[in-house]
């Protein structure tokens, strides 16, 4: 079945979009990336090379702003917090590093990815080297706070790594169980970098805790799209193989759905082809067909618009601002994103 037929929560107005919200804090934005080319600096001139390869690969830095607008949201007009937002990119391409070694990932945003080009050791070793830094980086704040939160964050996530392995190629995983690994796989950080957005203004725990629901609830939106973009979008939108989840036999949400309406035929194809590893040249394009005949896909839409909703909620506490606006659109951004 021809991927371009599936629904989509591709727009043609989400760079747009992107370019209205980023240019909110462009200035901080500017420093942070000046942050992290001097904090890349290693006498090891291999973790430089890697560490700059991931940095540079096309990402968003959408965790930094994140926390720029949560700090800007609660009124903080200083200039620590994008040294500190630093720390979100490092555990973030920290976790990719590691992610496309366990999951013997070929391309990262479209290009080769590291442990491709460098190998696995140098991959795990660099990922390491980034999650140190960004801890040298928190107790060079000095906060207490920010530290629990972001250590805590770092466990989640470890944690959240841990249950994927678990649940990798078992058919039978549930809605709620594939929901608990993405909140403590990818919605945790959004959740830490929003809330401590709070924090580093000094604001009451009251909003502390609004702007972290906030960043829980799009991380798991931001996640189910990126399940659905696994089966829908082109290769070269995707920046990685698209059917990448199907082959490595990934239990995604709409895997989840269309295994749980399928028949006992359909039900073996999925065990065949996800636990067993038994996938044909045409079994691709038989489970985008079945998850398109049982609205897998659009479901999978339909419940990350859901989670989109709560986040925006979470903000009803702050008055209208610009940034407010911004957080907004950082949800409309994700749901309609093309990578």
């Amino acid at each position: 079945m021809d991927a371009s037929a599936l629904p989509s929560p591709i727009s043609p107005d989400s760079g747009n979009l992107k370019e209205r919200i980023y240019a909110r804090v462009r200035p901080d934005l500017a420093r942070i990336e000046n942050e992290i080319n001097c904090l890349l600096n290693s006498d090891i001139p291999l973790i430089s090379v890697v560490g700059r390869y991931i940095m540079g690969s096309g990402g968003k830095r959408l965790r930094p702003l994140l926390m720029l607008l949560a700090a800007r949201i609660c009124g903080y007009r200083g200039d620590e917090d994008a040294r500190l937002a630093v720390v979100f990119e490092f555990v973030h391409a920290a976790s990719l590093l590691h992610d496309d070694v366990v999951d013997e990932s070929s391309l990262r945003r479209g290009l080769a990815s590291a442990n491709a080009v460098w190998g696995n050791k140098a991959s795990v070793l660099v990922g390491d080297f980034l999650f140190s830094r960004a801890f040298e980086l928190m107790v060079e704040d000095g906060s207490i706070q920010v530290l629990a939160i972001l250590s805590r964050a770092s466990s989640v996530i470890a944690e959240g790594e841990v249950l994927q392995l678990i649940t990798a190629n078992d058919t039978s995983t549930s809605e709620d169980s594939y929901l608990e690994v993405i909140r403590a796989k990818t919605a945790a950080l959004f959740a830490a970098a929003c809330r401590i957005g709070a924090v580093v203004a000094d604001r009451p725990k009251i909003e502390e805790e609004a702007l972290e629901s906030y960043g829980l609830n799009l991380g798991i939106a931001f996640q189910l799209i990126n399940a659905v973009l696994d089966y829908s979008a082109k290769q070269a939108v995707l920046g990685k193989t698209v059917g990448d989840d199907f082959r490595e036999g990934k239990i995604t949400l709409p895997v989840v759905l269309a295994f749980r309406r399928g028949n006992d035929s359909e039900r073996k194809f999925w065990v065949r082809a996800l636990e067993r590893g038994e996938i044909g040249d045409s079994d691709l394009d038989h489970a985008i067909g079945l998850m398109t005949k049982h609205r897998a896909l659009e479901d999978t839409i339909n419940r990350a618009q859901h989670y989109g909703a709560m986040a925006v909620d979470a903000l009803a506490l702050f008055p209208s601002s610009p940034m407010k606006s911004a957080l907004e659109q950082v949800v409309a951004f994700c749901l309609a994103r093309s990578h």
